[in-house]
C-alpha cells in the first residue's frame, strides 16, 4: 500500500471561498475542486472531514438527499424504524425473489446526509477476525487483515458511558475499544428487567455456543453479550453528526451540496496519464438545474452498494454487451461491476410472554411523556436501541416490534455468512430510473439450512429454565413448523432483508482481470476515480444477534474505517 504522497502526485489546486452548505445546486457557482466526493453517506461524510483537514485541499461533497439537521427520527435512537419508507429512504425494491414465490422485498437505503448511518438501528458490530483475514487473502493485501484493521477501528471510536450513568464494568472489553475518536459508541442506557437476567441465566445453563461473551466486537462474535451502538449522550451518532459538525462545516475549504443527484462520471477532456481519466461529475439538482464539477486530483464515489455501480453503469462502465443492450455506449469494460451482490436475509419469530414492560408505542400518553423526557434531558427509554446480543452457530437474531399488542418477545433470524450471490443491473439508459436489484436470497441451499438451524437454536434457547413462567409459547407463523419442509415454507414466505448489501464493486488483487477496484480502492483501468463505500467489500461481514427489537445496522463503523485508514488519505 502507498501513503498519501504516493497517491496524490498532482500540483495542489488552491482556491478561495467560504465553506457553505448548499441546499440547491444553483446556489453553488464554483465548479473546480481538488476532490469531489459523490455521496454524503456513512463513508462520504468521513472523507469530507478527513480531506478538508488539509487546508490546501478544496473538497466538494455532493449528497442526493436533504440535511439531517432537525430530523427528530434521525436523532432519537428509539425512533429509527420510522425512517424506513420515508422521504429519507431511497425506497428501492428488489426484483421478484424466486425463493419467496416471486415476492418483492422492500430495500431501504439512506437518502439523507449521513446516508444509512442516519437511518439504521445504530447497532455497532465489526464482524469477525475471519472476515478481514479472508479479505486480505483474496486481495493479496495484508493491510485488510483483522490485526491491521483493528487499530483503525479503535482510532475512530469514542466509547462513552451510557446516558443513565450506570456502571458497565464487566459488559465490554476495554482493550478492544477507543476513547478518543469521533464516533460515539455506547452500551444500553436502561436495562430491561427481568429479561436481561433471564438471557444470561439461559446462557449459563445451556453453555456452548450460547455462553457469555464479554465483547461481541472482539473479533470473536459467538455467544451471548451486550449489544453496542453508535449512540452517545442519548442521541444517534451518525457520520453526519460525528464528522460534519458545525466546527467542520465552517472550514473554508469544504463545500457541502445537498438535494443533488449525480447522474454520470465523465471522462476528462485532457488527461496527463497513459490511460483514460474520469474526473468530471455530472449533476442534476432538485431545482431543475444541472452542472458539471471537476475533481482535479480525484473523484471519489461513495454512493453506496446500490448508488455507486448505478452511476458507473450510466457512465459507460460495466460489461460492454450488457451496456449496449440498454443503449449505453461502453467506455470501460468491467464485467464484474454489479455482480456478487451479497446481503443478510432476515426473518422474525415471536414468543408470547407474561410481561415485557410498558409498551411505549402502544400508549400515546406514555409516548408523549418519554419524548418530553428525552427532549429535556436526553434520558429515558427512547435513548435505547437494544440491549443484548446472542449468536449461535453464527446465526444472529434481531429485534423488532411484533405484530400483536399483547406482551411478547420478537427475535430476528439473520443468516450472517450467506453463500447466495445476486446482481445489480440497469434496464434503461435513463440515470433517473431505479436500478434492478436482485439479491437472490436463499438461492444457495446452505443458506436455507442455516436458517432452519437458527430457528431450532432459538427455540432451544427459550427452553432454558430461566424462561419458565416468562415465555408462554411461540406465536409467530413459524409456530408448529417442525420438519425441514415446514420450516422451509416458513422461511420462503416470511424473510426480508437486514439491509446490509455489499460487494457490487468488489476489490481484487492489483493486476487481476476481475473485480472493480484494487486494494487501494482505485477503479481498475482508469485514473482519477476511486470508490469508498460498502460496494468494495470482498464479502459481507458476520452480523450479530439481538433478541429484542429492530436490528438493522452494523456496517456503519466499517465504512467509517474505510475512509480514515492511514494507507488511504492520511
Amino acid at each position: 500500500m502507498r501513503t498519501l504522497p504516493g497517491l496524490l502526485t498532482l500540483t495542489i489546486f488552491v482556491t478561495s471561498g467560504l465553506c457553505a452548505v448548499y441546499h440547491q445546486l444553483s446556489d453553488l457557482t464554483q465548479e473546480e475542486f481538488d476532490f469531489v466526493i459523490v455521496g454524503g453517506g456513512t463513508a462520504g461524510a468521513v472523507l469530507a472531514n478527513r480531506l478538508s483537514e488539509v487546508e490546501s485541499f478544496h473538497v466538494l461533497l455532493i449528497e442526493a438527499g436533504p440535511s439531517n439537521d432537525g430530523v427528530l427520527d434521525a436523532q432519537v435512537p428509539f425512533f429509527a424504524s420510522n425512517l424506513l419508507n420515508s422521504p429519507y429512504d431511497w425506497n428501492f425494491t428488489t426484483t421478484p425473489q424466486k425463493y419467496a414465490n416471486e415476492r418483492v422485498v422492500p430495500y431501504g437505503r439512506g437518502h439523507i446526509l449521513g446516508g444509512c448511518s442516519s437511518i439504521n438501528a445504530m447497532v455497532y458490530t465489526r464482524g469477525s477476525v475471519d472476515d478481514y483475514d479472508r479479505w486480505a487473502r483474496i486481495t493479496g493485501d495484508p493491510g485488510w487483515s483483522w490485526n491491521e484493521m483493528l487499530p483503525y477501528f479503535i482510532k475512530h471510536e469514542r466509547f462513552v458511558q451510557p446516558q443513565d450513568g450506570r456502571n458497565v464494568t464487566g459488559e465490554f472489553n476495554v482493550t478492544t475499544h477507543g476513547f478518543d475518536g469521533i464516533t460515539r459508541v455506547s452500551l444500553p442506557n436502561q436495562l430491561q428487567k427481568p429479561f436481561d437476567e433471564n438471557v444470561f441465566a439461559a446462557a449459563d445453563e445451556l453453555g456452548g455456543n450460547f455462553e457469555f461473551n464479554l465483547d461481541m466486537n472482539s473479533g470473536k462474535p459467538l455467544g451471548t453479550g451486550w449489544a453496542q451502538g453508535t449512540n452517545g449522550g442519548g442521541e444517534r451518532s451518525s457520520s453526519a453528526t460525528s464528522y460534519l459538525t458545525r466546527e467542520v462545516q465552517v472550514r473554508t475549504n469544504l463545500h457541502i451540496l445537498l438535494n443533488t443527484r449525480t447522474t454520470r462520471i465523465q471522462r476528462s477532456q485532457i488527461s496527463g496519464h497513459d490511460g483514460p481519466e474520469f474526473n468530471r461529475v455530472e449533476t442534476f439538482g432538485n431545482d431543475n438545474t444541472s452542472r458539471i464539477f471537476q475533481g482535479t486530483k480525484e473523484v471519489i464515489l461513495s454512493a453506496g452498494t446500490i448508488g455507486s455501480p448505478h452511476i458507473l453503469f450510466h457512465s459507460g462502465f460495466g460489461d460492454a454487451q450488457e451496456l449496449q443492450s440498454v443503449g449505453i455506449h461502453p467506455l470501460v469494460h468491467l464485467p464484474s461491476l454489479g455482480k456478487n451482490l451479497t446481503d443478510h436475509p432476515r426473518l422474525q419469530m415471536d414468543f408470547a410472554a407474561n410481561n415485557t414492560g410498558p409498551n411505549v408505542l402502544a400508549d400515546p400518553t406514555l409516548l408523549a411523556e418519554v419524548l418530553e423526557e428525552w427532549k429535556s434531558s436526553r434520558t429515558g427509554p427512547l435513548t435505547n436501541i437494544c440491549g443484548l446480543q446472542f449468536s449461535s452457530l453464527g446465526t444472529p437474531a434481531g429485534r423488532k416490534l411484533g405484530p400483536a399488542a399483547a406482551p411478547h418477545v420478537a427475535v430476528g433470524v439473520v443468516v450472517v455468512s450467506p453463500a447466495s450471490r445476486g446482481t445489480l443491473t440497469i434496464d434503461s439508459s435513463d440515470p433517473f430510473d431505479s436500478p434492478v436489484i436482485d439479491p437472490a436470497f436463499f438461492t444457495a441451499p446452505v443458506d436455507v439450512a442455516a436458517a432452519r438451524d437458527a430457528i431450532r437454536n432459538i427455540r432451544k434457547f427459550f427452553t432454558a429454565k430461566s424462561w419458565n413462567g416468562y415465555i408462554i409459547s411461540e406465536i409467530s407463523k413459524s409456530a408448529g413448523a417442525e420438519s425441514d419442509d415446514e420450516l422451509d415454507t416458513f422461511v420462503s414466505g416470511n424473510f426480508g432483508t437486514a439491509w446490509h448489501p455489499v460487494s457490487t464493486a468488489a476489490m481484487s488483487p492489483k493486476g487481476a482481470d476481475y473485480g472493480v477496484v484494487d486494494p487501494d480502492l482505485r477503479v481498475k483501468g482508469v485514473y482519477g476515480l476511486r470508490i469508498v463505500d460498502a460496494s468494495i467489500m470482498v464479502s459481507v461481514v458476520e452480523y450479530i444477534v439481538t433478541p429484542t427489537r429492530v436490528l438493522q445496522g452494523g456496517l456503519g463503523s466499517l465504512l467509517l474505517l474505510l475512509a480514515i485508514r492511514k494507507h488511504r488519505y492520511m
